[in-house]
């Protein structure tokens, strides 16, 4: 971290801390979108439960989300740095990426639901871990694990009425 020379931070460096985790949360939605081709297409032809929300409302969820996510991996980072919570961070990052190319890129969707229920679990032990670190960081993720909820239990309605 940047201080002045009176040796407090300064604040627009300290929020510049910020950008690499914006930065990562905005590559994995962007190599989400590039594998699911058509999302909207797709998922509005799959027999949907009665549950399933309109195409239309992923996109703006998930950018409060993942907002939410990089905000969340920022504070734990600035509380302690570099440590096991942000391994586990990126863990459920990258198994957040892996779901969308299995369930809207290959179709898989018995294997995307196995997949988000992995997700599912590592987002709680990232929880449980920011939660020792940064209560905040930890609450910022819990709107995040309700929607792998929903989500999971919607491929698993689709997985089984398709």
């Amino acid at each position: 971290m940047s201080t002045t020379t009176s040796g407090t931070r300064t604040p627009t460096r300290t929020w510049l801390t910020l950008l690499p985790f914006l930065a990562a949360v905005t590559v994995v939605a962007t190599l989400g979108g590039l594998a699911t081709g058509n999302a909207g297409e797709t998922y509005r032809g799959y027999d949907l439960p009665a549950f399933a929300p309109p195409s239309w409302l992923f996109g703006p969820v998930w950018t409060v989300l993942y907002a939410m996510i990089a905000v969340a991996g920022w504070l734990v980072w600035r509380a302690v740095g570099w440590r096991r919570e942000l391994n586990l961070w990126a863990v459920q990052l990258l198994l957040n990426l892996a779901w969308t190319p299995l369930f809207f890129g290959a179709d898989l969707l018995g294997w995307a639901l196995l997949e988000i229920g992995l997700l599912w679990v590592a987002v709680i032990a990232t929880i449980a871990l920011f939660w020792r670190v940064s209560r905040p960081a930890a609450w910022l993720l819990v709107p995040y694990l309700a929607w792998v909820s929903y989500a999971s239990a919607l491929n698993a309605g689709i997985w089984l009425m398709n």
